[in-house]
């Protein structure tokens, strides 16, 4: 079982990024990285990866359309045991009021700290095994 992590943002940057970022684990297999380029498609493969193997969806809160918060309660009714991290440029107390009271675990603010996701990332890890 390979653990999947679910990256969702509109932005097409985001992805070579976050390949950069974590290349030695995605090379490793320590993890995958799925990236979806709008909430409604992260739904929809939040839905097939049925198994316990997503450990974690990294959220962008501002997108065309659904935003990641009003993605967050489908999310929640569809995937209520995979933790969400919402992402945003503003990390002012009332997104993260929202973000939690929608269901987030957590909130982190750009430009990201890709330190403490890693830490993040493992502490999933971690619970997964």
């Amino acid at each position: 079982m390979s653990a999947y992590i679910l990256v969702v943002d509109d932005e097409p940057d985001v992805e070579p990024l976050f390949r950069q970022q974590f290349r030695r684990e995605l090379r490793s297999g320590r993890f995958l990285m799925e990236f979806a380029p709008s909430a409604p498609a992260a739904l929809k493969r939040a839905v097939q990866l049925r198994d316990p193997s997503l450990v974690l969806i990294l959220s962008d809160i501002n997108m065309p359309g659904m935003s990641g918060l009003d993605m967050l309660p489908s999310m929640r009714a569809e995937r209520p045991d995979v933790p969400i991290i919402m992402i945003t440029a503003y990390g002012d107390p009332e997104t993260r009021r929202r973000a939690i009271e929608r269901g987030a675990e957590g909130l982190m603010t750009k430009p990201i700290d890709f330190s403490a996701l890693r830490q993040e990332i493992d502490s999933r890890l971690g619970n997964a095994v």
